[in-house]
């Protein structure tokens, strides 16, 4: 998916329509390892030890590599920035491509 470094579109702060520059963000924070209900903070609280099956908290066989993911690309994620104003609108309306390139 080919993408332009700037564009004219509508900016809410100036009323107008001004030239923005194009950038690809990336698709946001990854889950913390501590969060509620995971494995890590119940080993850590834990959960686990001892004698006789662990259950939920054994051991767990390798995954596969072809089993660890199901999608085969990102959204591209694209925030625009006003050259006028300076102000930035983060769009999160993206299509799946394996590559995003600025042309």
């Amino acid at each position: 998916m080919k993408i332009p470094k700037t564009t004219n579109r509508f900016c809410p702060h100036c009323n107008k329509k001004t030239e923005h520059k194009i950038k690809n963000i990336s698709s946001g924070a990854k889950r913390g390892a501590l969060k509620r209900g995971s494995i890590i903070r119940a080993k850590s609280r834990g959960r686990g030890v001892g004698m006789g099956n662990k259950g939920k908290w054994g051991s767990k066989p390798a995954v596969s590599k072809f089993k660890r993911k199901s999608k085969t690309t990102k959204k591209t994620n694209i925030m625009y920035t006003c050259q006028v104003c300076k102000k930035s609108k983060y769009q999160k309306t993206g299509e799946r491509a394996g590559k995003v390139l600025q042309e």
